[in-house]
């Protein structure tokens, strides 16, 4: 039986946004077209479901209670059995798309499971303190029985590493992360990036630019507030987010926040932009590359997926941005310092070069080429 023959199942968590997970899954849908696909919940809209090709969507026992649509995160106490439920048993090979519970949908001995992971859930592992914390669950009976239940939830977690044959990780970051957790080697297969969504334009403008929803972890508050101390360069914010009010709060006049805008209006702003900055510690990181595809350069964390996709001149390369090593203001006034008086200045075309290395045709081959290499094993 050839590959083409095979059947295959895609799972993946929830179908309900486009992010950047679920670019991995539209790309998988597009390595195979013929692929059934599951997942706990569906409720994707309609002018979203061209990602995965029009396809119905096989889901678990969650979509039908009450409030999944709006507060199905509230049910992921029950998650794990959802997932579990899933009957895959007719499939020769299945691929997950997880972050939270999608690996541990159940397959035999005679079925391949690949299992590519954006990463452990965090607010199960390491970053498990934090996320209670921003929550408001580090104390009280509430706090207890999240804290229980997120025991328990790393003892299934590791558990069903089992079923998994082979790990493929989004980033070495995450590739540690899977080593870490669950005593397996993972190969990288970096996500696909719509490069050619985000053109390239050469000149720029007098300003900065950093664009995410304004959650704690993405650190937009440190960065309006090491720019408001800096009066005499610009910059431009876009996201919404529960850090608005903070945000707006430790902004300056040279600081520009428009909320949340269209991806017109984002890739507008990204061509323009002297330098795309970005201060969170994230497992691999889109919008640096996007950024990139746009020709611009990066002022980023030296932490997580950056230190990945975006190169420094610190080790001879050529360079197509520049990092702060700890999340403070001055660490940042530094970089900015640092990016506006290299020499030579960072080309638009190295930013481009860059970014194309994490195109959607490279996502393809080498996925393709991956599974294909474990088939005939």
């Amino acid at each position: 039986m050839t590959i083409q023959e095979k059947k295959v199942a895609i799972v993946h968590e929830w179908f309900v946004n486009y992010a950047g997970a679920e670019r991995v899954v539209e790309q998988l849908v597009k390595c195979y077209p013929n692929a059934d696909i599951l997942g706990v919940i569906d409720f994707l809209p309609d002018d979203l479901r061209w990602y995965i090709d029009h396809k119905p969507v096989t889901t678990s026992f969650i979509q039908k209670l009450p409030f999944a649509k709006k507060h199905y995160r509230s049910y992921l106490p029950l998650m794990p059995l959802a997932i579990e439920q899933l009957d895959v048993s007719a499939y020769d090979i299945v691929i997950s798309s997880a972050h939270a519970v999608s690996k541990g949908v159940i397959t035999g001995p005679n079925q391949l499971h690949v299992s590519y992971v954006h990463s452990p859930m965090r607010y199960a592992w390491d970053l498990q303190h934090q996320y209670l914390k921003e929550s408001g669950l580090d104390t009280g009976i509430k706090g207890w029985f999240a804290k229980w239940f997120l025991h328990k939830l790393r003892i299934w977690d590791v558990r069903t590493a089992n079923g998994v044959d082979a790990f493929i990780a989004n980033s070495h970051f995450i590739a540690k992360r899977i080593k870490k957790i669950y005593g397996r080697d993972a190969t990288v297969i970096y996500p696909p990036v719509d490069t050619d969504g985000f053109e390239f334009k050469e000149k720029k403008e007098e300003f900065f630019l950093t664009a995410s929803r304004l959650v704690p972890y993405k650190r937009v508050d440190m960065i309006v507030e090491a720019f408001a101390n800096m009066p005499d360069q610009k910059l431009v914010v876009i996201g919404e987010g529960p850090e608005m009010a903070k945000v707006k709060a430790k902004a300056g006049p040279n600081v520009e926040i428009l909320g949340y805008q269209s991806t017109a209006v984002l890739k507008d702003h990204m061509q323009r932009a002297k330098a795309f900055v970005f201060a969170a510690e994230e497992d691999f990181g889109i919008t640096p590359v996007e950024a990139q595809a746009c020709g611009t350069p990066v002022i980023a964390y030296g932490r997580g997926g950056a230190l990945e996709t975006v190169l420094s001149p610190d080790h001879g390369r050529v360079a197509t941005g520049v990092f702060f090593q700890e999340q403070s203001v001055a660490s940042i006034i530094d970089a900015v310092t640092r990016f506006n008086t290299m020499d030579p200045k960072i080309s638009p075309h190295a930013c481009r070069d860059n970014a194309l290395r994490f195109s959607p045709q490279r996502f393809r081959q080498e996925i393709q080429e991956y599974i294909n290499g474990l088939v005939s094993q």
